[in-house]
């Protein structure tokens, strides 16, 4: 939905052509000049770890915060739509805005009235005032559709194309899509929604909210060995997730191709999935049943082939009678890179509960988000094979589908996207 223009006058905002100066942005953005970055994570004046509510991770940095960093308890995912007069000059404004923001937000600092665009009477009403930053990260993805708004198809990744339809599917496209996307996760839900806000409030007279999803988790202290996190199915999520502090495994989730743009090398491919779960269904059935259909114990995540929640399955181990430990249709074998050609993602989602449907059902499930450097050698493979069989999919319901690009990380002094607007 085109929103009501009251940004800075067209033409002058057309001015900018392939190499947008950041003065120019600075004027069409009304801003200041944007502050330094800070280290990774702040240390304690008194040594140690700090407070959750005092805990930082700088929005600064090769790639984006978000996504190798570890999981945090609550989020909100978001797009937006440009309006109707979005050029090329107006987007970069919007960027250089929103990650001037992130800056400071990540840091637990105000935003700033200087930061409004012209003609946005709304104000920073000081709800998350005493929340500290709590980890807060802003993650900005871009999505197909950007590169048109822009005059930049030609930017296009080949990597963007439309995700393939999958067989089950009940999509709602009014929540998926989008120019724009941001991830905010915090170990605090307030500041997830502060942050939000501030966001909304400073594309005023330039994009819109097209939709929102709100997901939660266990606190960070919460997760079990292997860094997983309980789902609403009572199941350990993200057991055999890669390892981001390997190499080998990091180049499989943020890209690292050396013919890669400026713009993206380090960046990352972004899936996002609305799952409803039938959980008034799968909680009446029995636990073997359960574990079955996972590959796993509900328990502790352990395979059923044995050993603790981080041994390898043993995907060729049978019974006597020659029926597999892990049955044919389990989840874990169907996702696992051996029987998808290495397909490798890093999984970051988090449950969400909206209440109930119209039938009493429980409107509950996974928001579920998958980092990789190319979604068709990472999801696709993967979805396709969970498509013709996963014993978990006569308990879930697919309703919505997305596919971002996250540029590279931002330097500072410089906004996120701004090696592709102004290269």
């Amino acid at each position: 939905m085109d929103s009501t223009d009251t940004g800075p006058d067209r033409a002058e905002a057309g001015r900018a052509d392939r190499r947008l100066g950041r003065r120019a942005l600075l004027g069409a953005a009304g801003l200041g000049v944007v502050g330094a970055g800070t280290a990774a994570v702040a240390g304690w004046r008194t040594g140690g770890a700090p407070p959750v509510r005092e805990r930082t991770v700088a929005f600064h940095g090769r790639h984006q915060a978000g996504i190798l960093h570890p999981r945090q308890a609550h989020a909100r995912l978001a797009a937006f739509d440009f309006g109707a007069r979005t050029d090329r000059g107006r987007a970069a404004a919007l960027l250089l805005r929103w990650s001037t923001a992130a800056e400071r937000l990540t840091r637990g600092e105000p935003v700033g009235e200087e930061l409004s665009p012209p003609g946005s009477r709304a104000a920073d009403t000081g709800s998350a005032l005493g929340a500290g930053p709590a980890s807060l990260t802003l993650t900005f993805g871009l999505g197909a559709s950007f590169f048109d708004r822009v005059a930049l198809a030609s930017a296009r990744p080949e990597a963007l194309a439309p995700l393939p339809a999958f067989p089950d599917d009940q999509l709602d496209p009014a929540r998926g899509g989008g120019d724009l996307f941001v991830q905010i996760a915090a170990d605090d839900p307030l500041v997830t929604v502060h942050a939000l806000r501030t966001l909304q409030r400073l594309a005023h007279g330039e994009a819109t909210l097209r939709w929102t999803m709100a997901g939660f988790t266990s606190a960070p202290e919460g997760s079990s060995a292997g860094g997983a996190h309980r789902n609403l199915m009572g199941h350990l999520d993200g057991t055999a997730n890669p390892d981001p502090a390997d190499p080998a495994a990091r180049a499989r989730i943020v890209v690292s191709d050396p013919s890669a743009p400026a713009w993206l090398a380090g960046g990352s491919y972004l899936v996002v999935r609305r799952i409803r779960m039938l959980l008034d269904h799968w909680d009446t059935l029995p636990r073997d049943h359960r574990d079955q259909a996972i590959g796993r114990r509900t328990a502790d995540g352990t395979p059923l082939t044995g050993g603790t929640e981080t041994t390898p399955a043993d995907l060729g181990a049978a019974r006597p009678d020659g029926v597999p430990v892990i049955a044919t249709n389990a989840h874990i074998r169907l996702a696992a890179p051996a029987t998808t050609g290495g397909a490798t993602m890093l999984r970051r989602g988090w449950s969400y509960h909206d209440g109930l449907r119209p039938d009493g059902a429980p409107d509950a499930g996974m928001l579920f988000l998958a980092w990789q450097c190319d979604p068709r050698t990472g999801f696709v493979p993967v979805q396709r094979r969970l498509a013709r069989g996963d014993a978990l999919a006569r308990y879930v319901v697919h309703e919505a589908s997305s596919l971002f690009v996250a540029p590279t990380g931002a330097a500072p002094g410089t906004y996120v996207g701004q090696a592709l607007l102004e290269g």
